[in-house]
């Protein structure tokens, strides 16, 4: 567990605001926001986020069907919609692909913890609530 791993675990499940997380995606440079988008990606695929994840998604995001990556996400196999999403370039892209990266997280975290944690986990992230 790294200090990016706790900031992005907690914004997915609510504990930090969006703000936050934006402004410091932000300040990140070119090279450091690709891999963040990856990661994020990966967690997504971790948490097993399904095409039905995407409409919820795109709506905690706050985007609008019509942006790129709630186009993309709502097109085609997820795991390979996700990859896309998670290397667009322009900074407007990235910043709509953070967003909505860190929803499809929330919302197939929140229903993996539902299904499969509910009763206890090993977990670090599922422990954040209650260590904070």
């Amino acid at each position: 567990m790294n200090e990016r791993d706790v900031l992005l675990n907690e914004l997915a499940q609510g504990l930090r605001p969006m703000s936050e997380g934006i402004a410091w995606f932000e300040a990140l440079g070119s090279e450091e926001q690709s891999e963040v988008l990856l990661f994020l990606r990966h967690h997504c695929v971790q948490a097993r986020a399904v095409a039905e994840d995407a409409p919820e998604g795109i709506r905690r995001a706050g985007l609008r069907p019509t942006h790129t990556p709630a186009v993309l996400i709502s097109r085609g196999r997820i795991d390979e919609q996700l990859g896309k999403i998670a290397v667009l370039a322009p900074l407007d892209e990235r910043r709509k692909a953070f967003r909505l990266l860190i929803a499809v997280f929330a919302v197939a975290d929140a229903r993996r913890r539902e299904r499969f944690c509910s009763g206890g986990c090993g977990h670090w992230w599922h422990g954040l609530f209650a260590a904070g």
